[in-house]
Parts: structure tokens; sequence; C-alpha cells
């Protein structure tokens, strides 16, 4: 099985070496689009964060030269990705995925390493089963879960990816002091909801995935507010703890773009689509697609619940009012 690898990152470079280990022939995509050369790929992995997703799709379209011959792996965190690659290359050719072993860059390559156990998640788009490919990552040792309906998959490992990251990467603060913010940790819980609001909704059941399982957050999340806090405190902040969450992390990094368009932003556009009234994760993606952009607002917020707090009740009553003149 040859393998082409578009993103050498933590997560790249963790199921690449994995793969390797099992005399899988593993082909990482160059950073320079000009240093691209034809690999016939019996599977491609779409290793970037969503927003490199376009640019991912034409370094495949100059690399795989017999498209309809590879399956297309993404195993990205967010919405839109899949729709994506199969608008490119065709859903019977589609595999969304959803890796629930936290990966960290350890050791003096740099490269990606899992922190805890976990596992890997595939659900075809289209009609192919690729069952080689399950058996492929399954030789590997990683527990590996095959799910029939992919928009329950990325959907379910969205409403894992939204607890305590948004908000940590506003405020700046890490998951296990988060918890501690009782006015902001009860946002956390009505962010859960608004997910949970929305896929039933769009008629998404949710699945449990590898190790997280989801069907039991979303149930507690429905609790009362002080009942659901005690029961999550503890499991985010030993699930999260000290370790930087994916979009705190892109801001400390300086960079301009975040993946919260594809995570909370997908939560609020599904909420608007289909009615479902979405005000925590809205502010969410406004306001740190906002400070992504402007880093200079960051100030604004940092170590400030009660600033965040705010926006979210400005929200609620901004839709009240708009409600109300319908």
């Amino acid at each position: 099985m040859k393998t082409y690898v578009v993103g050498a990152g933590a997560v790249g470079t963790y199921i690449g070496d994995l793969l390797q280990s099992v005399n899988v022939e593993v082909t990482y995509a160059p950073r320079n689009p000009d240093e691209i050369t034809p690999v016939d790929a019996d599977v491609a992995i779409v290793a970037v964060k969503a927003y490199d997703t376009d640019s991912a799709i034409q370094t495949l379209q100059k690399a795989i030269p017999y498209p309809e011959k590879c399956v297309f792996v993404s195993p990205q965190n967010g919405i839109g990705n899949e729709e994506k690659l199969a608008a490119a290359f065709g859903a019977d050719n589609v595999v969304a995925a959803a890796l629930t072993t936290p990966v960290d860059r350890g050791g003096e390559n740099g490269r990606g390493r899992a922190a805890r156990e976990g596992g890997v998640a595939f659900a075809p788009m289209g009609a192919n089963a690729y069952n080689w490919l399950n058996a492929a990552f399954a030789s590997t040792g990683l527990k590996v879960q095959t799910v029939s309906d992919w928009r329950a998959l990325k959907w379910s490992k969205l409403a894992l990816n939204v607890v305590a990251n948004a908000s940590c990467a506003i405020l700046n603060v890490l998951p296990n002091r988060l918890v501690h913010f009782e006015e902001i940790f009860t946002l956390e819980i009505r962010a859960i909801r608004e997910v949970r609001a929305v896929m039933q909704a769009m008629n998404i059941t949710p699945i449990d995935l590898p190790r997280y399982p989801v069907r039991a957050l979303q149930g507690v999340a429905t609790l009362p507010s002080p009942i659901a806090r005690r029961l999550l405190a503890g499991r985010v902040a030993g699930a999260r703890g000290t370790k930087p969450p994916s979009l705190l992390a892109d801001l400390r990094a300086g960079k301009a773009v975040s993946e919260v368009e594809y995570l909370n932003g997908a939560v609020a556009c599904a909420g608007r689509d289909h009615g479902v009234p979405v005000p925590v994760n809205a502010v969410y993606s406004r306001v740190l697609d906002d400070i992504a952009h402007m880093p200079q607002l960051w100030a604004k917020y940092r170590e400030r619940p009660d600033t965040l707090a705010a926006e979210v009740d400005a929200e609620v009553k901004r839709v009240r009012a708009l409600r109300s003149t319908l």
C-alpha cells in the first residue's frame, strides 16, 4: 500500500510513522509546490488544518496522477473538509476519519507521538467499504472503528473539539484553569447543548468514538448546569489539563487564521440554517475570528471572563429582539 501524506505536522507524521511500522510506503508532500512529483498512491492522507484544505487539494491534484484509484482520507477536525474533497475527487473516493488519540510533537525529531490511548474511526462517504484500509490501520495496533454515517462521525468529533477550546483561546487560559471560571464553564455546557440541538435538527445521531463517550457527554450537558459542571469539570481538566488546545496554540503561534470557522462557526451556520438558537457558539466563532485577524483585540478578553460572558448575553438579547420583530 502506497500512502501520500499532505501535512507533516504532529498528526501527519504520527499516522505516517504508524503505517511505516507495518512496512507501508509513505511519501510526504513537499512544502514547495514546485517540488511536487507524481506518486501512484493507494491512499492520500489529508493532515492539514481545515483552513489549508483548499491548498492541500491543489497539491493532491498535482501529485496523484490516478485519483480514481486512490482513496482520500480526512482525519481533520471540523466540518466541510470531506465535502471539498468529494467535489474534487468524487464522494466514492473519500473516507471521513476521526482520530481520538491525542498527538503531540515530541522527541528530538519533532515528529508526532501519541499522548494517551485512543483510536481512529473511519466512515466512507460513498458506497465503497474500504475494508483493506481499516485492516491496514488495525495492523499497527491502533484501535479502529468503522462508522456507517460519515456526518455522524464528523459532528460527533466536533462535539468533542468544541469543549474547552475556543473559550480557552479567547481568554488565553488552559483548560485546567477554565473549569474554575464558573460563568464561563456554564457557557461551555450551553455550547455542548447547542451542538446537540443542531445535530437533532439535522437528524444526525451522535456516536461514541474510541475512548470518548460522546453520547454520555451530551447527556450530562442536558442536566441542570450546576450538576453538569460538577460532572464534567474534572473530566475536562484531566483530559486537556495543561496542554494548550488547538485554537489557543494557533493564536499563541501568531497565526492570522483560525479553525474556529470550521468548529464553532460550523455550529453557528447550521443553527442559522435550521432555526436553532446558538448564541454561545456564534459569539465564540465571531470573537475568536476577530482576534485572529486583529491580534490587538486579544487584550480585551485575556483572562477577562466577564467580558466574554457579556458578549454572549448581548448576543442573546440581540437574537430575542430580532425574533420579536418577525
